[in-house]
């Protein structure tokens, strides 16, 4: 957190995000507010004890405040224990998206990218039905997350994920010249296209929820069928239809992962492995670039329970020059 300090020793205030804001009990029978607060880069928990909402109103969640307090250590983490707290104001010059992580490009520069590549396409049935989709979902995918925690959990999320696998992709293919580029292109581009009605966002641009279908049938099932609604509509073949269907309820590699079948083909395994690796290496370099050189991380879930450790050989971030 960008913390200022103030002129009494040990006092600090910032502006930040308040991601959650939970009214508990103490034992003494008061009233405190359990908080998480953000910016851009990190969250910190804070509490402010004795709260009395006739007195401080209740922070909103979603919304900025400017808070003051002493920053202690609680289980080994900062704390920040709240003497005071008000929501932001136009003269304070700050807004929502000032302290909401984000892709390293725009959500237009991903999205002209990847319709810049799907316009080289020399097969009109991949290219007509991915360009549709793509254009009927643009306003979405511009900001769109790609999953409410984890991997590409930010503003734009969701294109950088999907950028970040074509790219990978592209160098496979320059590999392996007997894999169907434009086939497998299509899958990396599309597999992930019903997040859009999977999740729900807030006015941060983040996930705050799932929608009823995407609890109960998930993205990759509502995905294969806007995907064969699509093709059917735009007269698409049938062998075409199925084969990019197969590929999106399959990119999840195993059944116990949520994945309907295994991959079968070729361009459908090579899309399920990417798909993962892009995931664990964000999960990788978000994980050691938080921690000092020679140290190791906490266990990573998504990573089985692993800890990884910072050589220090290389600066470790989790972004790569995919415009260019």
């Amino acid at each position: 957190m960008n913390f200022t300090q103030c002129d009494k020793p040990g006092v600090v205030e910032c502006f930040a995000l308040v991601k959650s804001c939970d009214k508990k009990s103490a034992k003494n029978g008061s009233t405190y507010l359990d908080m998480l607060l953000a910016d851009k880069d990190s969250e910190i928990y804070a509490k402010m004890w004795d709260f009395k909402e006739d007195i401080t109103p209740m922070p909103e969640v979603n919304t900025v405040v400017k808070v003051r307090g002493n920053l202690q250590q609680y289980n080994g983490n900062d704390q920040l224990i709240i003497q005071r707290i008000r929501p932001s104001v136009a003269g304070d010059n700050v807004s929502v998206s000032d302290f909401v992580k984000s892709a390293d490009f725009s959500g237009e520069e991903m999205y002209g990218v990847i319709m810049s590549l799907v316009n080289t396409f020399t097969d009109t049935d991949l290219k007509t039905v991915v360009t549709a989709i793509l254009e009927e979902h643009k306003e979405e995918l511009v900001f769109f997350p790609a999953a409410e925690k984890l991997h590409h959990a930010m503003n734009g999320g969701l294109l950088y994920h999907t950028l970040s696998i074509v790219r990978l992709a592209e160098c496979v293919c320059s590999v392996y010249p007997s894999i169907d580029k434009e086939l497998l292109l299509s899958g990396a581009i599309l597999h992930d296209i019903a997040k859009l009605k999977e999740y729900t966002v807030n006015n941060t641009g983040l996930v705050d929820g799932h929608t009823v279908s995407g609890m109960l049938l998930g993205h990759l099932v509502m995905g294969s069928e806007e995907v064969g609604r699509k093709c059917d509509e735009l007269g698409i073949s049938e062998e075409t239809k199925v084969l990019l269907q197969h590929m999106l309820i399959s990119h999840h590699g195993k059944l116990e992962f949520g994945a309907a079948v295994r991959p079968s083909f070729i361009e459908a395994e090579i899309l399920s492995q990417l798909d993962l690796f892009d995931a664990n290496m964000y999960e990788m370099a978000e994980a050691v670039g938080g921690v000092k050189s020679g140290e190791f991380t906490g266990r990573l879930w998504m990573l089985d329970n692993r800890k990884m450790f910072n050589h220090g050989r290389k600066v470790v971030e989790p972004k790569a020059d995919l415009i260019g």
